[in-house]
């Protein structure tokens, strides 16, 4: 029976061994099946802490259904009840501009009622339909495109906050097509963003599909009972039988046809082979397993670069905060000179998060702006977390919760050039058999998009099996 190995038991290193069991039991095929995780609980950034009643989430918030791979997931495993659904508030979005938080307009309307871009900002605007088309050959990045189309004073307060909150990147290094392929598509498709938005409408009211398109992101926020962790909790519980957590895999050598394994497991060296590896861990860490495996592919890996970030959970009394948390959150574009980059209104989107009484904010800091910042030790951090919420929002309350989780590489940077770096990466793979990346570092950081790469890459093992 053939083995197949996959390194990393976070939601890619999960759902793909979800998938293969689901992929080759319907093809009437069989293999061993085995995750091996280095740390001692499986789930990777998909945890969630819980204390004093208050659910705090280490990494990602939910995911969106504006695509449908997340909720396909969610039926396949029978967990449909346990999802949470965001409130309505999750809809009211904000951005810091000129000291004040501006609600972030959804509609056409709304955006040229809205005070946070001036009256030249929001004509230039209108002057998009105008504006020149996309260089030919170049992989354009946001910033380019945001001033191309937009101006800048819309890559200022609107492109530049969204790719924070996104990435915690640099909008000016940021590769336009990988970061955001529907947008870089649409824009080659309509010729412009306005006329995409129409065209678009044109083709969902053919299809008899309803509902107003709006400039934020689409879909409804989810998340389940217990937090996101649910998620990964309940997929190592069907996985149990093959996974292995505190075992690290650090090198992989190809020996005939099969790849070897070297592995620490409870602090003695072994080895293992495979006939299949897939590798669902960091690209940083997948490039020092390749590196006996030559070929370029580990400084291709390796150069794939992460954002550090801390999440600093605080949790207050809503009697006597002095603010009703009314929304989702916001986001600080660069040119405001905070030390963070925005906050989640944890409870108001989500509001088991906090008991009866209370109120959960996660403050985010760090990312490529101040990288710095992430790695202050945490009584340094929250007091910068705790004085910019006092300016910003009017918040003085000592907070009854204060923790903090630093990711010291947080978020993989799909800088420009990225595209090319994957044809080479993958090009590589064509030559090794049987070896298989699967993460977050290549074709989209969201929930959703781990989730379709698992699934493509459990078909494709399947189909060569």
């Amino acid at each position: 029976m053939p083995r197949i190995v996959i390194i990393g038991a976070g939601l890619s290193g999960l759902a793909t061994a979800h998938y293969l069991v689901k992929t080759l039991s319907d093809a009437g095929k069989e293999a061993e099946i085995l995750l091996l995780e280095a740390d001692a609980a499986p789930g990777g950034k998909m945890r969630t802490i819980r204390q004093d009643g208050f659910s705090m989430e280490w990494g990602p918030n939910g995911f969106l259904t504006n695509k449908p791979y997340g909720m396909e997931l969610v039926e396949e495993l029978g967990i449909r009840d346990r999802l949470a659904c965001s409130s309505d508030l999750a809809r009211k979005r904000f951005i810091l501009s000129g000291g004040k938080l501006h609600r972030l307009p959804e509609t056409p309307p709304a955006f040229f009622r809205s005070r946070l871009l001036s009256l030249p900002g929001r004509l230039r605007i209108l002057w998009e339909p105008f504006a020149p088309g996309p260089p030919v050959g170049v992989d354009e990045s946001l910033g380019e495109f945001a001033r191309r189309r937009l101006g800048p004073e819309a890559l200022e307060k609107l492109i530049d906050p969204m790719v924070t909150g996104i990435f915690a990147g640099d909008p000016d290094r940021m590769s336009l097509r990988s970061c955001f392929p529907v947008i870089h598509d649409l824009e080659r498709k309509y010729g412009g963003l306005m006329r995409g938005m129409i065209g678009v409408r044109k083709e969902r009211a053919k299809q008899g599909v309803k509902g107003e398109m709006s400039a934020g992101p689409g879909g409804v926020l989810m998340s389940f009972d217990h937090g996101v962790q649910a998620l990964t909790d309940t997929l190592a519980g069907r996985l149990s039988e093959g996974l292995h957590l505190n075992v690290a895999v650090d090198r992989i050598e190809r020996r005939g046809e099969a790849y070897v394994l070297s592995m620490s497991a409870d602090g003695k060296r072994e080895e293992m082979a495979a006939n299949v590896v897939v590798i669902a861990a960091p690209a940083y860490a997948a490039a020092g397993m390749v590196s006996p495996l030559g070929e370029g592919l580990p400084g291709l890996l390796a150069g794939i670069p992460y954002s550090p970030i801390t999440v600093a959970a605080l949790g207050y009394r809503k009697a006597t905060m002095g603010n009703p948390l009314d929304g989702f959150g916001f986001l600080i574009p660069r040119g405001e000179k905070r030390k963070i980059l925005g906050a989640l209104w944890d409870s108001s989107v989500f509001p088991n998060r906090a008991p009866e009484g209370k109120a959960l904010l996660r403050v985010m800091v760090g990312g490529v702006r101040a990288p710095a910042l992430a790695a202050l030790p945490e009584a340094e951090l929250l007091a910068i977390a705790r004085e910019e919420l006092r300016e910003i929002m009017g918040i003085s309350d000592e907070p009854v919760l204060a923790k903090t989780f630093f990711h010291d590489r947080g978020i993989p940077q799909y800088l420009v050039g990225h595209g090319k770096r994957l044809e080479l990466i993958f090009g590589r793979l064509a030559g090794l058999p049987g070896l298989h990346l699967n993460n977050n570092a290549y074709r989209g950081i969201a929930l959703n998009d781990c989730v379709r790469e698992s699934r493509a890459t459990a078909e494709r093992i399947a189909k060569t099996l």
